[in-house]
Formats: C-alpha cells, sequence, structure tokens
C-alpha cells in the first residue's frame, strides 16, 4: 500500500508531513512531480490546512520547491544537497554513538540486535522501506539514549534527503554488508568501546557522501556499503 492513503485524525499537520514525506522519499511522489495540496487533501483524507502546513514543511528541509502563482513540486535529487545532508548527520551519529553509549543499557542493544534482524529480513525479501526503518530504528536507539534533542532533531531534519537518495540505490549485497558493519557497532557497544562505536559509526554514514557522488553511475548500491570496507584494524580513509 503506498504512502498517501486516509490518516487519522490526531496530529493531522504532522502526519500529513510524515504521509507526504514518505511518498517522496520512496518515490511515490517522483523528482519533479507537481503536487498540490487540494489534490494530496483528497488522497490523504485531509482538509487542506495540514497539508498546506506539511508542503511548507517540506520546502524548508529541501524535498518540495514552490514558486509563489506558479508551481509546487518535488524537488530534484540534488547532489550537493545530498552531500551536505550526509556530512552533518554522519557528525550527528557520531556524536550520539560517543555520548550514548556509556549511557546504554542491556535492553538498549537487545533493540539494535532486534532491529538489525530485520533489517537482514527486509533486504532478503526486497522489502527497501522496511529495511530502511529497521537501519532508522538500529542507530536510533544510540540517538534517544543520548539524550541530545539538538542531535536528534537535526537527524531527523536531514535524513530524508539521504533516504531519498537509499531507496533508488538499495541492492541485497551491499545491504547485507552493511547488516555486518551494524553487528560489528553493537558489538562495539556491548563492549561499551564509544570511542570504537562512534569509529564505525562514522564509517557507516560517511559512505552517503560517496553515494551522492556517485548518483549517476551505473551501480546500485545501499549507502553503508557505497565503498569498499577496510579490513578491521585499517585506517579508515575518509574521501
Amino acid at each position: 500500500m503506498g504512502a498517501l492513503r486516509p490518516v487519522g485524525r490526531t496530529l493531522l499537520r504532522d502526519t500529513a508531513y510524515a504521509a507526504i514525506r514518505d511518498a517522496i522519499v520512496c518515490g511515490e511522489l517522483p523528482p519533479g512531480e507537481p503536487v498540490r495540496d487540494a489534490d494530496l487533501a483528497v488522497r490523504l483524507g485531509l482538509s487542506r490546512a495540514p497539508v498546506r502546513d506539511a508542503l511548507a514543511r517540506l520546502a524548508e528541509e529541501g524535498l518540495v520547491e514552490t514558486k509563489p502563482q506558479s508551481y509546487t513540486r518535488v524537488t530534484r535529487l540534488d547532489p550537493r544537497a545530498v552531500r551536505e545532508a550526509a556530512v552533518v548527520v554522519r557528525a550527528m551519529h557520531e556524536l550520539a554513538a560517543r555520548t550514548g553509549v556509556p549511557l546504554l543499557w542491556a535492553d538498549g542493544v537487545t533493540a539494535m540486535r532486534e532491529a538489525n534482524d530485520r533489517f537482514v529480513r527486509a533486504t532478503r525479501t526486497g522489502e527497501v522501506g522496511a529495511a530502511l526503518r529497521a537501519d532508522d530504528d538500529l542507530h536510533d536507539v544510540l540517538v534517544r539514549t543520548c539524550g541530545n534533542r539538538a542531535v536528534a532533531a537535526t537527524i531527523a531534519r536531514f535524513t530524508p534527503l539521504l533516504r531519498r537518495l537509499e531507496w533508488r540505490r538499495f541492492a541485497e549485497a551491499g545491504a547485507l554488508e552493511s547488516a555486518a558493519r551494524h553487528e560489528r557497532l553493537i558489538d562495539a557497544c556491548a563492549a561499551g568501546d564509544a570511542d570504537e562505536a562512534a569509529r564505525i559509526t562514522a564509517r557507516i554514514w560517511r559512505s552517503l557522501e560517496d553515494l551522492a557522488d556517485d548518483q549517476d553511475g551505473t551501480a546500485a548500491v545501499h549507502g553503508d556499503q557505497a565503498r569498499p570496507t577496510p579490513a578491521d584494524g585499517e585506517q579508515d580513509i575518509a574521501p
């Protein structure tokens, strides 16, 4: 079922925002697609007011562009915007890992392992949306644990730009390698090694910068596997 379907009556502005954002990320609303608040309101079963609010927020976040009295449309993929977002998201996740690991309880580690199991299952069945949601759930454990609301808000603000590209470039082989990286991250968290967790986290998210640079290439890859992984103990070289 698509993202654009009737929604409940609570938190209408936020629900409309999430539904339209997800439709853009997964390509249900493709780049360059005109979007009209009246049409979206009908599809979502809402009035136009929360849809207009959602579109304004999406415009601020770079997923929608508007020219007054002319058009509102889904933005086209912009490698520079994705790369800049990837740099910010990487820094925030690295900070979340460094400050969250010392506060992480055993149930947090368990939640990360369960999320990675869901990630693997979804990858093997070709459920890209479920895989990316599981990936978000895994990393969100550290984001929530660190307790820094600015970190959480920044990640929420910029991650959709990255997921939009990842959705188009997802491939099983790369995703399964990502699962192995996740396992190394989880092991570092379980051992209470914040420095190692931050290092692995930085490598995971840094590769999205390369994915943005290579988005016009022919190989379909998941963001965590945009370039070869250095063997354990080798120096990771920034792009």
